[in-house]
This record gives C-alpha cells, structure tokens and sequence, in this order.
C-alpha cells in the first residue's frame, strides 16, 4: 500500500499518549499499593496528562489532512455498529476527555477519597484513571483492528497487528514518561525506565514475529485468479491504463526491495537497538540527554516502522496492475 504521512503521524502520535497515560496510571497504582514509595506526584501526573493530552490533539489535527472533505468527518461516527475506523473516532475524544479529567484532578488537588479498601486509599483520580484505562486499551484495539480486519491483505490480517500496535505505543509513552520523570522526579526514573525496557523487549518479539510471518506469506491470488482466466502461461504486457490512476497510486507505495529492506533496518536500530542502549545508560546513571535522545530516536523510528508497516501490506490488485508496457 501507499503510506499516507497523515495516518502514520495519527497512529504514531496517539500511541506515544496513550501510552504515556498507561505509564502515569501504572506509576500511581504502584504508588497507591505501596508497591514504590510513595511520593509527592501531583504535579508529575498533571504535567504528564497535559503532554499525553498534547500528543492526542496533534494526532487527531493530523488525521484532517487524510480527508477529503474534513467538514464531514463528522460522519465517520455514524458507522459504528460495523467499521472499526468509526468506533476509533469514537473512543478518541472519550480517552482525551478522561485523561483531561485525569490531570485537572491532580492539578487542581481534588483527590477526594472514595472509599479505602484496607489500607488501600481509593480516590478520585484513580477512579477515572481507570476508566482511561480502559478506553487507552479500546482505543490500541480499534486502532489495530482497522487494518487487522481486512482479510485480503494477508501482512494485516493477524493478532500481531493489534499486539505491535499496544506494545509499540506502550513502550513509547513510558519512554517518554522516563524523560518527563529526569525533569520533574528523577526519583521515578528507575521506575519507568525499567518498565520501558521489559515493554520495549517484548514489543521486539512481536515485530520481530510478525515480520517472520509476513515473509513467510505467499499471495493467495495469481494473474489467472485476478482476471478470472484459467491458463497456465499468462503474461502480462500493460497495467491496464495509458497512465497512472488511483490503482497505481494508492495501493502501491513504488519503492525498491532495497529502499524497503534500509527502512526495515533504520526503525529497527532506532526503535529497538539505540533506546534500550540509552535506557540502561539511564538507569546506570540518570541523565536528562541520555533520555532525550532515547525517547527522539525511538519516536523517529517509528515513522519509519509505520511506513514501513503500510508499504508492506501488499494489496491484492496489485497483480493486474503490475507492469508498465
């Protein structure tokens, strides 16, 4: 398929701020469970809320310019009994307004006690937090299924897709709360960088799963299947048309083996090799550069495994309009 920017910047955006949410819920659990000392984060969460808030926005400014005519995206909504896109555009503005909620309790201190289940403490802000919680996971598994469920492309159609998009996500915005933790509590910082480091090994296995897989798969259509012609020798002299179309243009991202295998490597060194690097450095000794530059290459290198993720799914029409005269 043709990467379009405007969807990688979306997925990629939105992943990195539900993630960092799902870092800053994580925190406090372990906080409210005396699992880590507990210590004084109101400002932490609310800072972090504001910037997984920030990252939400500018995902959802930078899914506009898919549109063709944004002044009836409204409409997308309207679908959500069946299409997995509408009930992503659904869930989107409720994870944002929960995660609102979630930082303006810790910011304006209105952490009320709700009730105390031993020496458990239940207050607001972890009752809404978990009900982001729960829309962060319903908004990964939409994300995900919006390419999961197409069947006709075989690279898509798996539980890894919605699996890498989670643990991709996850492990970003826990990279990114680390960084946030060298600024504002560097007393957090062995905290998320460890959770970032189990987060980014796993998210390796399962990229480097479903990487295996798709270059296992083999086309369940042929030239015969795809022009409804049963011969044995067909060869195909033009693509169908005088010039390009949409057919050439948008199901087809016209790249080189070469190009695709170098961008294969690009994310893998910076989404997997160069942040487990510097959060270990961060862990061995706390350091708000070492951190910066983990939490930079990561980001950037999941630009390049989205496009790479898009420009892998091999549609199906693509064996009639393959050749040029």
């Amino acid at each position: 398929m043709q990467p379009a920017f405007s969807v990688i910047f979306l997925t990629t955006l939105i992943g990195m701020g539900q993630g960092l949410f799902l870092a800053l819920y994580t925190g406090q659990v372990y906080f409210v469970l005396n699992v880590v000392d507990k210590t004084s984060t109101d400002i932490f969460y609310s800072i972090g809320s504001a910037v997984s808030l920030a990252l939400l926005v500018l995902g959802l400014v930078a899914s506009i310019f898919h549109l063709g005519r944004p002044e009836r995206a409204w409409r997308a909504a309207s679908m959500w009994r069946t299409s997995w896109l509408s009930r992503e555009v659904i869930v989107l503005p409720t994870v944002m307004g929960l995660i609102f909620l979630y930082g303006l309790v810790h910011f304006m201190g209105w952490n009320l006690t709700v009730m105390t289940i031993g020496a458990v403490v239940i207050d607001l802000s972890l009752l809404i937090g978990l009900l982001a919680t729960i829309a962060v996971f319903s908004l990964f598994i939409a994300t995900g299924m919006i390419y999961a469920c197409l069947k006709f492309l075989q690279e898509w159609h798996s539980p890894l897709t919605v699996i890498n998009y989670i643990l991709l996500g996850s492990v970003s915005g826990f990279t990114l709360a680390t960084l946030i933790a060298a600024y504002k509590q560097p007393e957090l910082i062995p905290f998320f960088a460890g959770w970032s480091i189990v987060l980014l090994i796993l998210a390796f296995i399962f990229r480097g799963a479903s990487l295996i897989r798709n270059k296992r798969l083999r086309p369940k259509s042929t030239v015969q299947t795809a022009i409804g012609i049963r011969h044995n020798q067909i060869k195909q002299k033009s693509m169908g048309f005088m010039g390009g179309s949409v057919n050439t243009r948008d199901f087809f991202h016209g790249k080189t083996a070469f190009f695709l295998r170098s961008i294969k490597t690009i994310f893998i060194i910076m989404v997997f090799a160069i942040p487990l690097t510097m959060l270990i450095m961060a862990l061995i000794k706390p350091s708000v550069v070492v951190l910066a530059i983990a939490t930079a290459s990561m980001y950037v290198g999941l630009l390049a495994e989205r496009w790479y993720f898009f420009a892998e799914g091999n549609h199906p029409q693509n064996i009639y309009y393959q050749a040029i005269a």
